[in-house]
Parts: C-alpha cells; sequence; structure tokens
C-alpha cells in the first residue's frame, strides 16, 4: 500500500513537467516512481532534460530513456522533484537517508520551483528523526564535538554490505545526529551551516510544495 501512496505522489508531481523544462531529479524510492513516469511521457514525445543527483538515479534515468545534462550545463533548472524522510506542517523537510543530500540541495536551490513528493507516513507535526550531515572525512572528529555542543547525538553512518562508514558519492561520510524534537529547524539549520568540516546537512527549508500520497488520493500543500 505505501508503494501505491509513493507512486500516486510521484506521478502526481511528474504532471507538473512541460515540453522544454530542465528537471532535476533526486535520490530515493519514491523518485524511482517520478523517474518511470517521466521516461513514459519521454517515450511519447516529451522533451525535457533531466539532472540527476547521484548515480543511483543516473542510471534509473539512463534506463528510463529520460535524456541527461549537468548543472554545468543548465545552471538555471526549471522544477526540481525529490522525496523527504520527514516533512512538518511548514515544509520543512530532512533528506539524507539515500547519503545524496549535498547534491540534492544544491539541485533544490538551482531550481526555480521545488516540488517534494512522500507517503503520508512521512508527515509528521515536528521534525524528529537523525539529522545527516556529509562530513569531510578529515574533521570528523571535529564535527563530533561541534554537535555535541548544540546538544546532538552523533553517530557514524556504517555501511550495510561491506566494512566501514558509507561513503558518499562526493566521496565523504555521514553523521546522523540525533537532535529530539527539532522545534526550529531554520535555527538549526542556519547554526548546522556554520559548523566547520560539514560539507551539507539535511535540513531543507526550502520547499515550494508537498505531494502527499494518501489511500484517500493525492494532497498538495504550497508554502503560502
Amino acid at each position: 500500500m505505501v508503494n501505491r501512496e509513493k507512486e500516486a505522489a510521484g506521478k502526481s508531481a511528474v504532471e507538473l513537467v512541460q515540453d522544454g523544462m530542465v528537471v532535476g531529479l533526486g535520490t530515493g524510492s519514491t523518485i524511482t516512481y517520478v523517474i518511470k513516469h517521466l521516461g513514459e511521457k519521454v517515450k511519447d514525445g516529451l522533451d525535457i532534460l533531466g539532472i540527476p543527483t547521484s548515480h543511483q538515479t543516473e542510471l534509473l534515468a539512463l534506463q528510463a530513456g529520460i535524456p541527461l545534462t549537468t548543472l554545468w550545463e543548465h545552471p538555471a533548472v526549471d522544477l526540481a522533484i525529490d522525496g523527504a524522510d520527514q516533512v512538518d506542517p511548514m515544509l520543512n523537510c530532512i533528506k539524507g537517508q539515500g547519503a545524496a543530500h549535498t547534491r540534492e540541495k544544491i539541485m533544490a536551490y538551482s531550481a526555480n520551483r521545488f516540488v517534494v513528493v512522500v507517503d503520508e507516513s512521512k508527515m509528521v507535526n515536528v521534525l524528529s528523526c537523525p539529522v545527516p550531515l556529509e562530513v569531510l572525512p578529515y574533521a570528523l572528529r571535529l564535527v563530533e564535538r561541534q554537535v555535541t555542543k548544540l546538544g546532538g547525538v552523533p553517530k557514524l553512518r556504517e555501511a550495510r554490505k561491506k566494512d566501514g562508514p558509507v561513503i558518499t558519492d562526493n566521496g565523504n561520510f555521514v553523521l546522523d545526529v540525533d537532535f529530539g524534537e527539532i522545534i526550529d529547524p531554520k535555527k538549526l539549520d542556519e547554526r548546522l551551516s556554520n559548523i566547520i568540516g560539514v560539507i551539507e546537512h539535511g535540513i531543507f527549508t526550502n520547499a515550494d510544495e508537498v505531494h502527499i500520497g494518501r489511500k484517500s488520493g493525492v494532497e498538495v500543500l504550497k508554502k503560502s
């Protein structure tokens, strides 16, 4: 059932894509459905260019027949579509379970319109899941000390099918930091951005709209 809700949300966001657009493609399970439906539209004649945010997304997009480009060639993106791990009522998000949040945030801020797609289980009253930080390996211990001073509990993300830590597409570590309930996401966003050694963190405060797949259909929330 959850997969059906994810697919409904992804399909809803794809309806925003128009001929001639440059589209940022996020990373994650819900984006798999976005790529599927976007690929079908491309086969039916939709003329677009996609920009992936990870190797995983790049491979899926190529398999779906979506023509790809880069931010070097098209720095102004018309629309970026991505998933999220949690979304609050103000459309603040936590992202990064796929360890692609640095490129995802670059894409989100490169886009004229940033759309998030989730199933209803990702909607919460208060953000509370651990915040992923992409960290320069050389700075790991320094970052751990700095986030601890902010009240966070850091944990280095370990790989599941190999020994050692998860390595991002950019060659860095991921530190998952538990802050408990995040009452003021924008304040924490600013504090994490000022930590030396953090490449990027998983708090996103710039979503323009969220498409939520529910059992009853798709609900669209827009930033007022």
